[in-house]
């Protein structure tokens, strides 16, 4: 028995399709827009739509305005907690502007950076936010995304892109400034990774500030984001006996150095001040709670949103740079240098 035209019903594509004589891959494709459709099966599989009440508004608010509500997030590095938080706050941000998301990760690994971008155009996104930490992504997943807008998460993205980012250059140089305040002299770096821009911004700023200072600069320790690294480099700075403070380009490398200094006979912050980048939520229950950089988060998401929004309703204005203020955040683990 059918029910009633014009009551709310939930049909599915498949049906749709039924009714229509077409595919629900047609169907699917009708409903977000996508250009190669023959104009007299866009008009049949509508009118089966429109009979059959299928999610009318939006239906009908995509079809009037070409544009779906809907945002693509493609995002690089989706393990490590930068790439991870920044995505919850692209969420927020975007249900707080009754934006959907369709979100893919991408990597070397797994799914190509184009696959992921083509398979959220083909699924009608107006517009794509880049989580794109690393130097090779840039590359990939920019080369030719057509008419989309674009906004990147990251401030190395080439020339008329529209990027968000937070300062890197300018928090590192907060927590060097604090080291330097202390009378620190001897600081070494343990360094991101040197495929991400932010882990090489934070090494940059880390050996400009000891240039200016006029002090020595030790060659970094790189690392890889994880606590397990910054445990292994701690026998490098405890090898080092005039080094008396380390600026860890994450808080997760900065608590694995804290546990492999204490191991190696070494206080922090006593023998040797510790900083770290991000401010976990874990930060201040290290031992002892870690003196770090704040990203704001949040502020980031609602940034990009904001961003890519103004590129989807604007498309003809000049791209633009944002960037997001970092913030040193005081607590136990550093202090004035051993005499």
């Amino acid at each position: 028995m059918t029910e009633p035209q014009g009551t709310p019903q939930a049909t599915g594509l498949r049906e749709i399709a039924r009714l229509a004589g077409v595919s629900h891959q047609t169907v699917s494709r009708v409903l977000n827009g996508h250009p190669n459709i023959r104009p007299a099966t866009r008009d049949k599989v509508m009118a089966v739509v429109n009979e059959q009440n299928y999610r009318p508004s939006r239906v009908a608010r995509a079809l009037a305005t070409r544009r779906h509500d809907r945002i693509g997030v493609v995002v690089d590095g989706a393990t490590q907690i930068g790439p991870a938080s920044t995505l919850r706050a692209i969420e927020a941000a975007a249900y707080a502007r009754d934006y959907t998301i369709s979100t893919l990760t991408a990597s070397r690994e797994g799914t190509p950076i184009r696959d992921a971008v083509s398979h959220l155009v083909d699924h009608g996104v107006d517009g794509l936010i880049a989580i794109a930490p690393r130097t090779e992504t840039i590359r990939e997943l920019l080369g030719d995304p057509g008419e989309l807008p674009v906004v990147v998460i990251n401030a190395d993205a080439p020339q008329g892109r529209s990027t968000v980012s937070v300062d890197q250059a300018a928090g590192s140089r907060l927590a060097m400034d604090h080291l330097l305040s202390l009378g620190h002299r001897v600081i070494m770096h343990i360094a991101g990774p040197r495929d991400w821009a932010e882990g090489r911004a934070r090494e940059a700023a880390w050996r400009e500030s000891l240039v200016a200072a006029g002090l020595p600069v030790r060659p970094a320790l790189v690392g890889d984001w994880t606590a397990d690294r910054g445990y292994a480099l701690a026998a490098q700075v405890a090898a080092t006996p005039d080094c008396t403070a380390v600026f860890a380009a994450n808080d997760q490398m900065a608590l694995g150095l804290i546990h492999g200094l204490h191991e190696a006979g070494l206080r922090v912050p006593e023998d040797v001040s510790v900083v770290g980048f991000d401010d976990l939520a874990e930060s201040a229950h290290y031992l002892p709670p870690l003196t770090t950089v704040r990203q704001d988060f949040e502020a980031l998401g609602t940034a990009s949103v904001t961003a890519l929004l103004e590129r989807i309703h604007h498309p003809g204005e000049a791209a633009k740079a944002t960037r997001i203020p970092a913030r040193l955040v005081l607590r136990k683990s550093t202090t004035q240098p051993r005499a």
